[in-house]
């Protein structure tokens, strides 16, 4: 999935602009030191085409330099971005804050629409002439707040955007994700060099590789290395905390997440939003609890961290723990089973007869409540896609269903069908509905 990043000033309308594009608010909290605003990040379908947008804190001037963090996300996000959006005030000359955004951008080599915003009339559309002297051979009037000249912003992007590559690799792709310094890189050296394990068939990696092949039981699987994503230079040192852009795209392109988390550290809220993306993306996960040779009394120490797997991640029950060791090597194995079962899980196709037998016996013995006199009917089920799992349940009204119902139905088929480390998606059809 190509990346378009919103970059501008502060106070141009990026974020009205980036909700206006996803028809939804969605902000992620992140609480990674340094970070100075929440990231935004969301998906945008346009005709046959996807891509991920990125809205992107205010680069601003403080005493005639950039402000050290902002500069980090600007670099690393306009680095990442396939497209760029540099939107600006309209209704304000051009100033030195755009001017310094100008030179980055020229510099980076990369597609970029100057967006001039809040042109909303046609005495102001004549405004946008002002913008053709940034030098960027794309530019576009627009009024985020009212709409207008959204859908020609689409068509700019959209014939911007490649044809989406088909591949024929058919082999299991995975990833690790994870804060900083939780052990991704050990985790991926320890499978990579466990011969008992895993036979690599790839003699060597460089450092700009993101994907390794290798062999486990004879069958092949592909390793995207978040980790190894790395460039050189002091900026992308710095920027390491702030490159879940990066993971963002290994999660696109893998079938199974594993988050990685620190038993030494234990688990914070972070880590919970980093499994939320994979979830998001419909991604079957697993939960790998790394660095787990420094934790005293291990037996009695599984028990407790159990407890609080569950508590934190009530969301992602179904997900499989695996308490891992890239110093030891130990239950490398269990975890690469744990990686396959949940690939397994998310491609199964579940029969229509017992599915339909799990559910209304589920409706037998919870009958759904009413709502103003009406109750939920539900006359047949079938799944209708996978990876994940995707069920449509024909009703009488979907108005009708009621969040703590879905639930409730969701763990019944749960209960009846092993879909360890797979979300599954209920989709409720009117029966009447083409």
């Amino acid at each position: 999935m190509q990346t378009v990043c919103l970059i501008g000033k502060p106070n141009v309308g990026k974020s009205t602009i980036f909700n206006r594009l996803i028809k939804e608010k969605k902000a992620i909290i992140m609480d990674t030191p340094g970070i100075t605003r929440d990231r935004i990040y969301g998906t945008v379908t346009y005709k046959d085409k996807a891509f991920r947008l990125i809205d992107t804190g205010g680069i601003t001037l403080e005493n005639g330099t950039f402000v050290k963090d902002i500069l980090m996300q600007a670099t690393l996000a306009i680095d990442e971005a396939d497209i760029i959006l540099f939107v600006t005030d309209g209704l304000r000359e051009l100033d030195n804050e755009d001017k310094m955004i100008q030179s980055m951008l020229h510099k980076a080599s990369k597609k970029v629409i100057v967006v001039v915003n809040k042109l909303d009339n046609d005495k102001r559309m004549e405004n946008i002439y002002n913008f053709y002297e940034l030098g960027f051979e794309n530019v576009v009037a627009l009024s985020a707040e009212h709409g207008l000249g959204v859908t020609k912003l689409l068509d700019m992007i959209y014939e911007s955007l490649p044809l989406e590559e088909v591949t024929d690799d058919k082999s299991l792709k995975f990833c690790f994700l994870g804060r900083p310094n939780v052990g991704k890189s050990s985790l991926i050296n320890a499978f990579l060099n466990e011969d008992r394990l895993i036979v690599s068939d790839v003699s060597g990696t460089t450092l700009d590789a993101i994907d390794t092949k290798f062999k486990y039981n004879g069958e092949e699987y592909t390793l995207i290395d978040t980790a190894g994503m790395r460039k050189k230079g002091r900026i992308y040192e710095n920027v390491e905390k702030y490159s879940f852009l990066r993971s963002l795209k290994a999660i696109d392109r893998s079938d199974v997440c594993v988050l990685v988390v620190d038993a030494e550290e234990g688990i914070i809220e972070h880590d919970k939003h980093i499994l939320s993306y994979a979830l998001e993306s419909g991604k079957a996960v697993v939960i790998a609890v790394n660095k787990w040779d420094t934790i005293a009394n291990p037996n009695e120490a599984i028990k407790e961290w159990n407890i609080k797997m569950a508590n934190n991640f009530q969301f992602a029950r179904f997900a499989k723990v695996v308490y891992v060791s890239a110093k030891t090597h130990k239950r490398l194995k269990d975890l690469m089973d744990a990686i396959i079962k949940a690939y397994d899980n998310t491609i199964q196709m579940l029969p229509t007869s017992l599915l339909n037998d799990v559910v209304m016996e589920a409706v037998g013995v919870h009958m759904p409540p009413s709502y103003k006199g009406k109750r939920l009917k539900i006359y047949y089920v079938h799944q209708t896609g996978y990876m994940p799992p995707k069920i449509t349940l024909e009703v009488n009204n979907k108005r009708l269903v009621h969040f703590s119902y879905e639930r409730y139905l969701e763990n019944e088929i749960r209960k009846s069908f092993d879909l360890e480390g797979t979300p599954i998606i209920l989709q409720f059809k009117n029966k009447n509905d083409d």
